[in-house]
């Protein structure tokens, strides 16, 4: 029991040597690629650049205890800062001091939800972001985002919640355009594109291992950083306009506590459920990829409370909502982490340079951190998903197209918000009126199939009617009308049998549209009869009349009932 609570107690009796050097490995590794994405997403948040890297030292350390999956790397993420500035904007200025308290208070709120949803047992719940949805929302956030940075790419300001109001604010400061930024931006970009692209093969043939080349190629934005940094220092570019990262304090996080405020909690309670909801999406459908290729497996609603506990840690050192990282996990799982223990010396690797290096960072240009961020980004942006949705499913696509929309336009909260309720609309329409087919039965054989798409045997005496939908209160009445409309067409029918092996659920209204059929169908001299009823369905029809209502059989197959009735 107290494994399942405290997972690392799986793990920690049998740590080795062997798995000691490949996490610390992998710590080094993961400590050098993620400072520069840190700073990054910390700005990108409107938050000072050293919460980046407070939010990765206290809460992986702590979720290395409480986590279930043995590579995911828990820190800031592209996705959550675009929330959490959207979120704090329409409450402070960014920058200020209440900005700041406002972050504390959502990191903690949301560190709460996430634990109170995984001691009750609710990772279900992330269901109700469909992948249309969340296709939709990464493409629309990747391309807020990439419009968030091209004002520290062109060394001038912008702002905004939507993407037309951060285009109309960029293009009224354009005549102020910095060119030395502009400059150093198009050569950092070039490098990651390049490196990203490139890197890799080429690294290959100069005699580079696979894994090798693979993890020097990741670290191609750590090299842009310390070449940009040191040409600031050298040539002092901050004096021709290049905008610099600035002071960084120096040492470890700080023990934080925001004050109590009802109603700036109330006011942020919507936001953290989203940021919770998005996060965990993010981290469990990725730790769940890894771990299967190792053989492993995590626990989705243990998840919810590791992560929520790495939330509540973020909230009391000084830092920013955190979740499992994409690029930090994948760095993570091919650099050779075996245990969470990687996690926690990658913690302790920023914890050193966030105590002794911050010095160094004060050249550190923000046109490097917000080039990071973009070509980072730009790979949410997922076109050839969007096309699949559009041939295999237009209504999966509305809401697709819908999410993206309400997201461009309205911002994060309206588009995410729209998309579940658009997608959860789209299933009660789709449910309600759910396909049924007249089945005859294929000849010579104890199989049946649509008499509309095949060759089969019929009775004119007897309908099959399969029900290809689990009845419930949407389409209960749908259901009645079916029936009703059967038995209209057909004057010689004497038995109907209602074929329910897609039948998983039968709630209380559609309870009562079957007595109400059955009753109707028995003035009408017409025998209903039910044929491979599940059992879970089966045992609840029990707990009613309706076995002793009705007119006619539940046939254990639909084989079963078609000798009864047609030989009849």
């Amino acid at each position: 029991m107290l494994k399942r609570y405290l997972p690392a107690l799986a793990w920690l009796p049998h740590y080795q040597a062997r798995l000691f050097g490949a996490d610390l490995l992998a710590g080094v590794i993961v400590t050098v690629m993620v400072i520069p994405q840190s700073l990054a997403y910390a700005l990108l948040a409107g938050l000072p650049a050293v919460v980046g890297l407070y939010a990765s030292i206290l809460p992986q350390l702590v979720y290395a205890f409480f986590g279930t999956s043995r590579t995911l790397a828990v820190g800031p993420v592209a996705i959550v800062a675009l929330m959490t500035g959207a979120a704090l904007s329409q409450i402070a200025v960014p920058g200020s001091a209440e900005y700041l308290e406002a972050a504390l208070a959502l990191t903690l709120l949301s560190g709460a939800i996430l634990v109170v949803m995984g001691m009750l047992r609710m990772g279900f719940f992330s269901n109700f972001l469909s992948h249309p949805v969340i296709s939709g929302f990464l493409t629309a956030s990747g391309i807020l985002i990439a419009t968030s940075q091209l004002g520290g790419l062109l060394g001038v300001e912008s702002s905004g919640f939507t993407l037309w109001e951060r285009l109309a604010s960029l293009w009224l400061h354009l005549p102020g355009i910095s060119w030395p930024t502009l400059l150093m931006s198009v050569f950092v970009l070039g490098f990651l594109v390049g490196v990203r692209r490139y890197g890799s093969t080429l690294l290959k043939r100069l005699g580079l291992a696979a894994g090798t080349a693979n993890l020097l190629a990741r670290a191609g934005p750590v090299l842009a950083v310390v070449a940009t940094t040191l040409a600031a220092r050298q040539w002092q570019l901050e004096d021709a306009g290049v905008e610099v990262v600035g002071t960084v304090p120096g040492g470890l996080p700080p023990l934080t506590l925001p004050w109590p405020d009802l109603a700036l909690w109330q006011t942020l309670l919507v936001p953290a459920l989203l940021i919770s909801l998005v996060g965990f999406v993010e981290s469990v459908s990725m730790g769940q990829m890894l771990a299967a290729k190792r053989r492993q497996r995590i626990s989705p609603n243990q998840e919810l409370v590791g992560l929520g506990v790495a939330n509540l840690a973020a909230g009391v050192s000084g830092a920013m909502p955190v979740t499992g990282g994409l690029s930090r996990t994948v760095a993570n799982f091919h650099a050779g982490a075996q245990t969470p223990a990687a996690g926690a010396f990658a913690a302790l690797g920023i914890g050193v340079v966030t105590y002794t290096l911050t010095d160094w960072l004060y050249y550190l240009p923000i046109a490097t951190l917000s080039a990071f961020i973009l070509v980072s980004v730009l790979t949410l942006v997922d076109v050839a998903t969007l096309r699949a949705t559009w041939r295999y499913s237009r209504s999966d696509f509305t809401a697709q197209a819908l999410t993206i929309g309400l997201t461009l336009a309205e911002g994060i909260e309206a588009g995410i918000i729209g998309g579940i309720a658009v997608s959860v609309a789209l299933f009660l329409y789709r449910t309600s009126r759910p396909h049924s087919a007249l089945i005859g039965r294929v000849p010579d054989t104890e199989h049946f199939r649509n008499v509309a798409r095949h060759e089969v045997e019929t009775a004119p005496g007897v309908a099959l009617l399969r029900i290809d939908e689990s009845l419930y209160f949407a389409n209960a009445r749908y259901l009645e009308d079916t029936l009703y409309n059967l038995v209209a067409s057909r004057p010689a029918l004497e038995d109907v049998v209602i074929v329910c092996s897609a039948v998983n659920l039968i709630d209380a209204s559609a309870l009562e549209s079957l007595e109400a059929i059955n009753a109707r169908l028995r003035d009408s001299g017409v025998t209903l009869h039910l044929a491979e009823v599940k059992g879970p369905v089966m045992d609840r029809l029990n707990h009613s009349t309706f076995p002793e209502q009705l007119t006619g059989r539940v046939f254990l197959s639909t084989y079963a009932a078609w000798q009864a009735l047609h030989d009849r």
